[in-house]
Formats: C-alpha cells, sequence, structure tokens
C-alpha cells in the first residue's frame, strides 16, 4: 500500500476524538465490487428503471419481477466481501470511546467487517418482511412455488426489509443517528455525494456544529468545501492509511 500524506492537524482529529460519527454511501461498497443502484440496472436490467423495481407501485404490479431483481443483487452481494475500507473502520472503534456507523448501504458489510454499532437507514437486503403487515420472516418457505414466498403469519408476499422510493427512512434509526451526529467531535462521511435528503441533514448538521468533518470519496461532491478536510481517494486506500498514521504499528 502507498504511504498518503495527511495534513497533521487532521491526524491530531483522529487521535484525538472520544466519539465519532460515519456516514457511509454506495462508494464504499463499490470497492468491494457491489454495483450501486443505478449500476445494478445495467446488465441483465437495463430495460427496467427505478420506478419499475424499487417502489412499492413497483411491487404490486409485478411482485415476481421485484422480488427477482433483489434475489440477483443478493447474489452480487454473497459473492463479496467487506474491503479494506469498511475493516479500518472497524479497528478504528477500538481507539474511540463511540463509534457510530451510519449507513445508507443494504449490504450488511459493516457489520460483516466488525463493527457493532450501526444504523442502517435503508435497511437491509438479508432481511425479509411481508409487504402488507411488515411481518419479519426469519425463515423462507422455499417448498412453495410461489414467487415471491408467501408470510407464514398474514400469507402477504414477502418482499426485502430495504427503503424503497417513496417510502419514509426508519424513524427509530434517523432519530439515533441523529442523536449520534449531534455528540460527536469527528464525523466522516465515505463514498457519498451528502447531497441526497433527508441523510444529508445528518452531514449537514455535523458541519454546522463546527465539529472536524472529512469527506474520503474518489471524486469531488458539491459539498466537499464544507468539510474541514476532503480527501480525494478510494475508502479502501484513506482510511487503512489514516488508521496507520494515527496509530502506527
Amino acid at each position: 500500500m502507498m504511504a498518503i500524506s495527511f495534513p497533521e492537524s487532521l491526524v491530531s482529529a483522529v487521535r484525538g476524538a472520544k466519539k465519532v460519527a460515519v456516514m457511509t454511501g454506495a462508494g464504499i461498497s463499490a470497492e468491494s465490487g457491489i454495483p450501486t443502484f443505478r449500476e445494478a440496472q445495467t446488465v441483465l436490467w437495463s430495460r427496467f428503471r427505478p420506478e419499475e423495481l424499487a417502489t412499492p407501485e413497483a411491487f404490486r404490479r409485478d411482485p415476481k419481477r421485484v422480488w427477482e431483481w433483489y434475489q440477483w443483487r443478493r447474489s452480487l452481494i454473497a459473492n463479496a466481501r467487506p474491503n479494506p475500507g469498511h475493516l479500518a473502520l472497524a479497528t478504528m472503534a477500538n481507539h474511540w470511546q463511540k463509534l457510530t456507523v451510519i449507513t445508507q448501504n443494504i449490504d450488511g458489510f459493516h457489520q460483516l467487517a466488525g463493527s457493532r454499532n450501526v444504523l442502517e437507514l435503508h435497511g437491509n437486503i438479508h432481511r425479509t418482511k411481508c409487504f402488507e403487515n411488515h411481518h419479519f420472516a426469519e425463515k423462507l418457505d422455499l417448498t412453495s412455488d410461489a414467487i415471491p414466498p408467501r408470510c407464514q403469519q398474514c400469507q402477504s408476499p414477502l418482499r426485502p426489509d430495504v427503503v424503497w422510493f417513496g417510502e419514509m427512512l426508519p424513524q427509530k434509526e434517523l432519530s439515533a443517528a441523529a442523536e449520534a451526529v449531534g455528540a460527536c467531535d469527528l464525523f466522516f462521511s465515505i463514498g457519498t455525494s451528502s447531497v441526497v435528503y433527508p441523510a444529508a441533514d445528518l452531514v449537514f448538521a455535523a458541519i454546522r456544529r463546527g465539529v472536524a468533518t472529512i469527506e474520503i470519496n474518489p471524486a469531488e461532491t458539491p459539498a466537499s468545501s464544507s468539510f474541514s478536510f476532503s480527501l480525494r481517494g478510494a475508502a479502501g486506500e484513506m482510511l487503512p492509511s489514516l488508521l496507520q498514521a494515527a496509530w502506527p504499528q
């Protein structure tokens, strides 16, 4: 790994932090080979628009199509693994009093990498619930020919526990995320443009508080100039290097 030089003020902020909040987006998982939402429509599913695959209305019209698209996405995730960025964040938690990871990703890679305090704003593709009553399905009935499978409690069709277009973010997670941002003394934005609301509210809440804020993204974003430090590069390179710079081994 090529050594990356960071400003000493940035390293000091990382080393001296106690309560840290991190917002992650599709960029960090893209490094694991997981296509972003729109990239996932460029291969087998290129003829469909997002509204045909990720809305409650789409599921009502064609639940089989939507279910099969998410099964395909699950197969991509099953064949991938957390990358050095996920792993570095999990290790950094050992040096801080508290790390809260607020993620817009649905792949569960932060938990798989070892992060313990993860708030999933957009749900988790590995969880399944029913469409009508939101009963969670611990096991799928694979003996049935029904696609999608049916809820064993109410016979409603099952769907992934992810937030679709037109649906509200989970209020419990959103409130916990706002609390973490309000209490942190260091904030990261990793692999996200920081312009999609309501998640972007959390980013600018940290910036307004005046705490140290760090953006890690390969490309400049509309919010880059607002951060204390804006680093151009992949999370899988920047985070391990920052870990080493703050706590040399």
